[in-house]
């Protein structure tokens, strides 16, 4: 390989500043929509009702409270310019690069949900929030980056900020790298988005933000048992992730038989609301403290409640991404494999705790989110350390070869959404561009 191929020192030090710069902003955008949806949840939850005298986790005000949220999320998706960004229903983690007069809508839509319990986590909608600023900005300070190397340092920088370690944005975006099958080294290319990723996560650490707040004995000891056990766990929370995705196609549609985005949120707010009741408050949100929380009080819940509790968060992740709330699944999946996870603890109480949340959150993510690299980082922090590594590295296998021929959890590209694409403007992230190349308002 040529030197030409490599980057010169004075170009990876240039390209550190605008990369440094990014992770800071990204990590403080995510903090800002966390801080307003938290304050929102605050007046929706506990000062409302309280003024009210409504006693509290009263299913009937978890049915109000999603009733309105989906119908002001309706709202904004038929009112609000960009029609609050892509349906998340039909996108990958990465999307295309909306323009800047839809972001407001996605803010707010995203707040909404996040705020109102919705069963959906921050990715997709603050990734593309995150991207497009960042063509934006890079465009006018540091054209030379280009829009595809803009995206690939918002995209770190956010994965970095949500996830609370760079490492998470290089496995990601080693896919990305790839699939673009440029020339050069791939620790070359990365060099810029694992500083943006390292730069947000030390950003949203400085702030005390914290994704999941875990409580598990360390896994240290691995046994040969441990990867049946280990395998088992993960099967069954795949299974649900299955389960989901076969059903979203379909519900989606469903939906969507209803014709306006104010009628068919509003329904799906209905919908959620009563899952809600019956699953109780653990179930909703985006389930990053609900985990915490669910691990903490394990011993509150019976075999079959922790089940149930996993089999109302698919429904509700299911219905909340195919009725149009936009939002994430690597955040519901969490909760739903680490419930799987606690399910298969307590049919097999001699399997270490740490490893049987670890390989339901494995399994999960695995088959919601369709990444292995992200499934396999994911559940080696809820297994924490070297050890429950390698027990999950193996458990992974057999989940591959059962979610390899499903469905994904995704809406095909021929089905349709309620984004009105006359007013938004994309770019492709995945193609080459010049530095002139950057958005347009049209």
């Amino acid at each position: 390989m040529s030197s030409a191929s490599h980057p010169s020192l004075k170009q990876l030090v240039l390209v550190s500043i605008p990369a440094l710069v990014v992770g800071v902003l990204s990590g403080l955008l995510l903090a800002g929509i966390d801080i307003v949806a938290e304050a929102l949840e605050h007046t929706l939850w506990e000062t409302i009702p309280s003024s009210l005298g409504v006693q509290e986790h009263a299913g009937w005000w978890t049915l109000v409270v999603m009733t309105v949220i989906g119908a002001l999320v309706g709202l904004a998706l038929w009112k609000v310019p960009g029609h609050g960004g892509h349906d998340s229903a039909t996108v990958e983690l990465f999307a295309p690069v909306l323009r800047l007069s839809a972001l407001p809508g996605v803010a707010l839509v995203l707040i909404l949900g996040l705020a109102g319990g919705v069963s959906l986590g921050p990715e997709s909608p603050i990734i593309a929030i995150d991207v497009a600023l960042t063509v934006w900005l890079l465009g006018k300070i540091a054209p030379g980056i280009g829009t595809q190397g803009a995206f690939m340092l918002a995209a770190a920088g956010m994965l970095g900020a949500m996830f609370g370690t760079p490492v998470a944005a290089a496995l990601l975006l080693t896919e990305l790298v790839a699939a673009a099958k440029r020339g050069g080294l791939l620790w070359d290319r990365l060099f810029a988005p694992l500083i943006a990723a390292g730069a947000a996560t030390i950003t949203m650490q400085l702030l005390h933000a914290q994704s999941f707040a875990l409580d598990l004995p360390e896994y240290t000891d691995p046994r040969l048992v441990d990867l049946a056990t280990a395998s088992a766990v993960a099967l069954i929370a795949a299974v649900l992730g299955v389960l989901a995705s076969i059903a979203m196609p379909p519900l989606h549609a469903l939906f969507r038989r209803l014709r306006h985005p104010l009628l068919y949120v509003t329904v799906g707010g209905v919908v959620l609301g009563l899952l809600g009741w019956i699953g109780g408050p653990l179930t909703l949100f985006k389930g990053a403290n609900e985990t915490g929380e669910l691990i903490a009080e394990m011993d509150s819940y019976g075999t079959w409640q922790l089940l149930g509790m996993a089999l109302i968060k698919t429904a509700a992740l299911v219905v909340a991404a195919a009725a149009g709330f936009r939002g994430g699944r690597i955040f519901p999946a969490v909760f739903i494999g680490s419930a799987a996870g606690l399910f298969g603890y307590s049919l097999m109480p001699d399997m270490p705790l740490a490893l049987a949340v670890a390989a339901g959150v494995l399994g999960a993510v695995l088959a919601i989110g369709r990444n292995g690299w992200l499934a396999l980082f994911m559940a080696a922090v809820f297994g924490g350390s070297m050890a429950s590594l390698t027990v999950l590295t193996l458990a992974l296998l057999p989940v591959w070869l059962l979610v390899a021929r499903a469905p994904e959890m995704i809406v095909g590209e021929g089905e349709p959404d309620d984004l009105d694409e006359r007013d938004a403007s994309y770019l492709d992230p995945h193609e080459p561009t010049t530095a002139e190349a950057g958005p347009t308002e049209r």
